[in-house]
């Protein structure tokens, strides 16, 4: 009220200067209000937007991907060890060279003659700050439980996912908490929906059938391209040990172009992704799109230079009694990553040891 007399002057009428500012007043609060409410409005709908799109990537993630019951991923409990007390999680990833087999191995889960090309150890510190790849190799020589001593590859033979997952909780001393299987057709589909993926390639090759060649340095790949790049292993003296590699790389390449405001902010490319690579994984029924959400957002601040990959250490290649060739693991390096596991602190072990 002091400020409209002031306002008015010391010689004004006593009721002018109210009357007049009183009817101006409704209007500026009614334009302020009008302001208000445009952007609430907004607000509301970029939310209701927001939510809607991320309902949809979760149904076209659950209706897309297969998903495989508990009794066919894991081992009885009793067996396992106990969840991470420190938040950590582990993803056993499983790589399919063909449809067929991945559906195998996911809806069976028991024993059969399929074989997984890929596995990798996939580990997330509690603090979220970095994630670490570690691949197996295939011909790894391992004691399988109620088997002896065998290719790790062969686990799947002897007692589907569940064994598998069994040898390496108890090569690492440590649980698995979820487990995903992905059809190699998976990454062609990926690379395709990324509209291709520059991969830093180290070993200039010629796939063996002789469709596709690539030479050193950085290719952009399609998903024709890519699918030749990690598939190949004849082109290469040591074999599966390039695979393993490319197949890093590949992976590495891919959160290169999808950990990028180029295709986070793009929500389209995000839809386009989920759509066409869904159908090509296989997850255990606790890895909805829920929790992938919930892992996601608690990654939000890890970007490329924060995934770290490496293969699990090994003394090179032998001939196993029977006259098989094998892949001769480092028990000390085992026993190194496991305690790293268990603590947490699994970076600065590979840095401590020049891995990753």
């Amino acid at each position: 009220m002091t400020d409209l007399l002031d306002a008015a002057g010391p010689g004004a009428p006593g009721h002018g200067p109210r009357r007049q500012n009183r009817s101006q007043e409704p209007k500026k609060k009614k334009t302020a209000r009008n302001v208000l409410f445009f952007f609430l409005g907004l607000f509301v709908i970029a939310a209701l937007v927001a939510t809607f799109f991320v309902a949809k990537l979760a149904s076209d993630f659950n209706s897309g991907a297969q998903t495989i019951t508990k009794e066919k991923v894991f081992p009885k409990e009793d067996s396992r060890p106990a969840p991470a007390s420190t938040g950590a999680k582990n993803i056993l990833l499983l790589g399919s060279d063909s449809r067929g087999d991945g559906v195998d191995m996911a809806e069976g889960g028991q024993a059969s003659d399929q074989r997984s090309d890929t596995m990798m150890w996939v580990h997330i510190p509690a603090n979220r700050k970095n994630v670490t790849m570690m691949s197996i190799m295939r011909d790894t020589w391992v004691d399988i439980p109620g088997f002896g001593e065998a290719k790790i590859n062969a686990a799947m033979a002897y007692g589907g996912v569940p064994l598998v997952v069994q040898t390496l909780e108890g090569m690492f001393q440590n649980r698995i908490d979820h487990v995903a299987i992905v059809d190699f057709e998976g990454f062609k589909a990926i690379t395709d929906a990324l509209g291709g993926v520059t991969v830093p390639v180290t070993v200039p090759f010629t796939t063996s059938h002789g469709n596709h060649t690539f030479a050193a340095g950085p290719q952009k790949m399609n998903g024709d391209q890519a699918l030749a790049f990690v598939r190949e292993r004849y082109s290469f003296a040591d074999g599966d040990y390039q695979r393993v590699r490319n197949q890093q790389l590949f992976l590495k390449a891919v959160m290169n172009t999808v950990l990028t405001p180029a295709t986070l902010t793009n929500p389209m490319k995000i839809s386009e992704l989920v759509g066409q690579v869904s159908p090509y994984i296989s997850v255990d029924e606790s890895l909805d799109a829920g929790t992938l959400g919930a892992l996601a957002l608690s990654l939000r601040d890890v970007r490329s230079a924060n995934v770290i990959s490496f293969t699990l250490p090994n003394l090179g290649t032998g001939t196993s009694a029977d006259g098989q060739s094998i892949v001769i693991k480092d028990d000390a390096a085992v026993q190194g990553i496991a305690d790293a596991l268990t603590k947490d602190s699994l970076v600065s072990y590979l840095s401590q040891n020049g891995l990753g």
